[in-house]
């Protein structure tokens, strides 16, 4: 990633939040290709972060290069122009983008630099669209997107796209990072992926059932993920995160997690959060709205 850091000029800064899938279920491929299924999305109080400015003229400028991504398939310049037309803002914004999340993670980098990006134009341009029409927007840009704008911990189902807000424990969690990029597409067409889980009520799923239908395709298919899996099962029971390539556990302090952090090779990076039912986007904008 190149460009300027997010300069003093940056008249919104907002951060752009990790999450996991504690448990996936994949229960069925529908005619159009996509698959049902039922997932736990808790936030963490680690991400991206991006920098707003206005523009006058209309025009969308996103400021710092991301590695094979072109200015305007990137994500985030996606949503500034959608919420631009469907809102008929004559406005425009400079972005700038701090990023941290690892792309093809399977923590959420690029579904949640889109979410904040609607969020904060919604506020720069002071369009006041209501959460549903901002979730509905961001779902025609990824099946993610959605969970990010609302910003509450949630049981989804369908796409990922009907979410059920839930209060759960929110633990620490240490996140390794195996240095792979892992192809969702290529995991979801795997002939040898689970495609018939039974459904699973959220009653049972809060007292501990649950599991990662995608791990075992991606541990095949990549092995720097299945040695991260079994590097951190010595400490902790861990689990892959989507489609992956981020494995985690969890711990009920941050110095727990912090001391198994320590203990990774420097070959597969890493970082501790705590993982957080609000996402720390809507506690900034509940912040920016009490102003």
């Amino acid at each position: 990633m190149t460009g300027p850091a997010i300069p003093a000029g940056a008249e919104l800064l907002l951060p752009a939040p990790a999450k996991l899938n504690l448990m996936l279920h994949i229960l069925g491929r529908r005619a159009d290709g996509y698959h049902e299924l039922q997932t736990l999305f808790q936030f963490l109080d680690h991400g991206d972060e991006l920098g707003f400015a206005l523009r006058q003229d209309g025009q969308i400028r996103l400021h710092t290069e991301v590695a094979g991504v072109s200015h305007d398939s990137n994500l985030i310049v996606r949503a500034a122009r959608q919420l631009q037309a469907q809102s008929a803002c004559a406005l425009g914004a400079d972005i700038w983008l701090d990023k941290r999340l690892p792309m093809g993670g399977g923590i959420g980098g690029g579904s949640s630099d889109a979410a904040t990006t609607l969020l904060g134009l919604n506020h720069l341009w002071q369009l006041d669209w209501d959460e549903d029409r901002l979730a509905s927007l961001g779902l025609s840009l990824g099946a993610d997107v959605p969970v990010f704008v609302r910003g509450r911990a949630a049981f989804a189902e369908g796409i990922g796209e009907k979410l059920t807000p839930l209060q759960l424990d929110e633990p620490w969690f240490l996140v390794a990072i195996p240095q792979v990029l892992v192809s969702t597409a290529e995991v979801f067409s795997d002939p040898e992926l689970t495609r018939d889980t039974p459904p699973i009520k959220v009653r049972s799923l809060l007292e501990g059932g649950g599991h990662n239908d995608c791990q075992p395709v991606v541990q095949k298919r990549y092995p720097e993920v299945h040695n991260a899996l079994i590097l951190l099962n010595k400490f902790v029971p861990t689990r892959l995160t989507g489609t992956g390539a981020c494995v985690f556990g969890s711990f009920p302090n941050k110095d727990d997690a912090d001391k198994v952090a320590r203990q990774l090779p420097v070959t597969l990076p890493s970082f501790v959060a705590q993982g957080r039912n609000v996402s720390m986007l809507h506690r900034k904008l509940e912040t920016l709205a009490r102003k």
